[in-house]
């Protein structure tokens, strides 16, 4: 019987979720989800200079958008810091560490001793190879000491195969004792990331192409402490275009996850498009609904090359790589309008035009106009932006169009106080009767219908494109329609 797969994802609370870490945590998900394995959430909070509550919201919150669930957690990595100090002691009673004494200013002389000589700056064992005694009277002279590794001697080498970048070998020469715990008696990242995996029985660790330093000492660790090495999958890494690592630090938060849920984008398309960086199916297809991802995804298709993500701020539409963009406005497009409804409501509520009481009254005019005007959209932004005068009367009117389509013709003037009146008339205010009484108007006084339905579109929408003119009429409805129309008759000063 196959061994149930076991991940974790284990984020540091020094900061917001940012799309590497998004990326890192839905690889691990989708891996599990596909195996019906387990997925662990650990927040890494041993940093605690720049660890934070706030962070850790956040970085919960941003994973909940995203739709990851977790099976177990989130543990909190200090919680078990006597497991990792137990486990190092352990390892000095085997003999696979050791306790030592050098001081900082020891260990910096000798390094800059070694590049004089332009010789390896590694540790040089000094401590090694103690008695006992030594060590005891060290101990009782109140030397303090960190504790390292001891890393085997000889010709061998650590070796694994992972699972993306195949078999990887490092020569234990090349390894120097790295220390496993300060000497504050605070255990390092190398050695807690180990005993933790450990702890909970880690089958596969998928994690960036960066920590693939780390993995021969990670190995070490785990051999020495007698337990099963897991399977790795290291993913290559994410990139801006000047093919820099994406970072808080250098990017801010243009890669914050919670930077997209604000400009609209919707959760499960976003995870889609994550999902595509660096990963790939054979059929290159880009748009998978949850089930489909979690079906098409393996491991196997993860790619060595680094992918790129456009961090892109000159354009307030397209700020971001437009496969992103793309992604999103296909699911705005295609969900079914129930399921988008809520994220248009969030929007508008934000904008500060959602009238409860009126989408409560006509629940089913609110889901025709988003449907309506959902296909020119990218992103549920757009429905507070570009379909604001589908919900409120305080909007804006685009300055090309109103000169192009109403000031430049100054019959309109009187056309359409004439027009509001008639369709003020309109008993039953239907696209055959809107459409009837604008054709009349049209051949009565002899205006082209392309100049009318631009003008029209103008004055109603503020826009110069739209969804056709006859369905935009009906959704602003017969009220708000009249009431344009006689606004806009002020536009001719």
């Amino acid at each position: 019987m196959a061994e149930k797969v076991i991940v974790r994802f284990p984020p540091s609370p020094t900061g917001y979720l940012h799309i590497g870490g998004a990326r890192t945590a839905i690889f691990n998900w989708l891996f599990a989800q596909k195996t019906g394995g387990k997925f662990i959430l650990r927040i890494e909070d041993t940093d605690v200079e720049r660890s934070s509550e706030e962070s850790v919201r956040g970085i919960i919150e941003s994973l909940k958008w995203l739709g990851i669930t977790w099976d177990e957690g989130p543990y909190f990595q200090s919680q078990f810091t006597k497991e990792h100090v137990a486990a190092a002691r352990k390892l000095l009673k085997t003999g696979h560490a050791y306790e030592c004494f050098c001081t900082k200013e020891e260990l910096d002389r000798k390094r800059e001793e070694a590049r004089k000589k332009k010789a390896a700056l590694q540790y040089d064992g000094a401590c090694r190879n103690l008695t006992p005694e030594e060590v005891a009277e060290k101990e009782a002279a109140g030397m303090q000491y960190t504790i390292r590794l001891k890393v085997p001697r000889g010709e061998g080498f650590v070796s694994f195969e992972d699972i993306v970048y195949g078999i990887i070998e490092k020569k234990y020469q090349d390894i120097e004792d790295f220390v496993i715990v300060r000497s504050n008696g605070q255990p390092l990242y190398v050695l807690s990331n180990a005993v933790d995996d450990i702890r909970d029985g880690i089958t596969h660790v998928i994690r960036g192409q960066d920590g693939l330093a780390n993995t021969p000492k990670q190995i070490l660790i785990y051999k020495a402490l007698g337990a099963p090495v897991p399977k790795f999958a290291h993913m290559s890494l994410t990139l801006d275009p000047k093919k820099a690592k994406i970072s808080k630090r250098t990017h801010g938060e243009s890669v914050a996850v919670h930077f997209y849920k604000e400009h609209g984008f919707l959760p499960w398309a976003f995870v889609n498009y994550l999902a595509l960086l660096g990963w790939s199916t054979p059929d290159s297809r880009e748009i998978f609904s949850k089930e489909e991802l979690i079906e098409a995804f393996s491991l196997k298709g993860i790619s060595r090359v680094n992918c790129i993500f456009n961090v892109r701020k000159d354009d307030p539409k397209f700020f971001t790589d437009p496969k992103a963009i793309s992604i999103n406005a296909n699911y705005i497009r295609n969900l079914p309008v129930e399921e988008l409804e809520p994220y248009v409501r969030e929007q508008l509520e934000k904008a500060g035009i959602w009238d409860p009481d009126y989408a409560r009254e006509k629940r089913d005019w609110f889901l025709r106009t988003i449907d309506l005007i959902r296909s020119r959209y990218h992103v549920t932004t757009d429905f507070a932006t570009l379909g604001r005068c589908y919900f409120s009367d305080d909007y804006s009117t685009d300055p090309k169009p109103l000169k192009k389509n109403i000031l430049k013709h100054e019959g309109l003037k009187e056309w359409f106080h004439i027009l509001a009146d008639r369709l003020e008339d309109v008993e039953e205010f239907t696209l055959e009767e809107t459409e009837r009484v604008i054709r009349e108007m049209a051949e009565e006084f002899g205006f082209k219908a392309g100049i009318l339905i631009n003008g029209i579109r103008t004055a109603v929408t503020g826009q110069p494109k739209g969804p056709g003119l006859f369905d935009v009429l009906i959704a602003v409805g017969q009220h708000r329609v009249v009431q344009r129309l006689r606004k806009a008759v002020k536009f001719f000063g």
